[in-house]
């Protein structure tokens, strides 16, 4: 049974149809200067939900969709969950959205696919604002908290632990300060097993491009962008931490700017949502680097 926390969550966006593929959810709040957010694992669009009106408030439109896999998306079982798979997914929910040009936010894996994403599209990109993510994929290892996912048979159980109690000292503990309710973040475990028990999820982990070639692939167009760029990074997250990975996204963006760093772990969007949307709307303003 869903919990009246996603009801209403689900109540507030609506059904995107995208042909030939995935079809997803996707929420959209006031008009304005278009603001894309992506997000990683293992959450889902929920976690902008703080995000969008504070977006609207400040004159933005807010947009958020659920990757396939994760949240009220689809769950193909033939579809491409890696990184590239997503970005090219991604490129086509846009157009389906009719979303043009657009400034873009990335969390978390939603990083690399977005960075993906704009070696796609530079010429859509309007800002680029970067949450605590990963661009030198090559290096990349997964968290030990991660890596049971992708293991056979474990995997199964570690996905069920999170649509359990288990997922609130879970997230409190690596992911979010004090502040978001019990049922809060419940939600996410709902949202990560919703239809497939979590099948296509631990496809997405195990998904994980962390190779030279796809690195080699989204760093030119980083480096050589045409549009402005921050970082804005919670800086107690143990497992994305700034002086190592905020510092790799700096140099790729060739970056002069300080990183604005907030007082958040992992899940700033859950801690921050007023000053993150104050970072954005200070972005599309300005439009240069801040």
């Amino acid at each position: 049974m869903t919990s009246t926390r996603i009801q209403e969550w689900s109540s507030k966006g609506f059904h995107l149809d995208i042909p030939g593929t995935a079809s997803t959810h996707i929420w959209r709040q006031r008009t304005g200067p278009t603001v894309v957010c992506l997000h990683g694992v293992p959450a889902s669009a929920y976690l902008y939900r703080k995000i969008l009106p504070e977006l609207a408030n400040r004159g933005l439109e807010g947009v958020a969709m659920d990757f396939p896999g994760m949240g009220l998306a689809e769950r193909p079982s033939d579809f491409d969950y890696s990184w590239t798979g997503l970005s090219a997914w991604l490129e086509r929910a846009l157009n389906a959205a009719k979303i043009d040009s657009f400034h873009l936010v990335v969390h978390d894996v939603g990083g690399p696919v977005g960075f993906d994403l704009i070696r796609r599209i530079p010429q859509r990109i309007l800002s680029l604002t970067v949450h605590n993510t990963l661009v030198n994929a090559s290096r990349f290892s997964k968290p030990l908290a991660m890596r049971p996912f992708t293991v056979p048979g474990l995997g199964y159980l570690w996905t069920l632990q999170m649509n359990s109690p288990i997922v609130f000292p879970f997230f409190r503990w690596k992911g979010i300060l004090a502040g978001p309710s019990y049922s809060e973040i419940r939600a996410y475990g709902e949202l990560l097993m919703m239809g497939d028990g979590g099948r296509a999820f631990r496809k997405i982990m195990g998904g994980f491009e962390t190779t030279r070639e796809f690195e080699e692939r989204i760093l030119p167009p980083l480096r050589d962008r045409k549009f402005p760029a921050q970082i804005v990074w919670g800086k107690y997250d143990s497992e994305l931490d700034v002086k190592s990975f905020g510092a790799d996204v700096k140099r790729a963006l060739n970056l002069q700017t300080e990183i604005h760093q907030v007082e958040a772990k992992h899940f700033l969007q859950e801690n921050r949502a007023a000053e993150i949307a104050d970072r954005i709307a200070l972005l599309v303003k300005s439009g240069k680097d801040v």
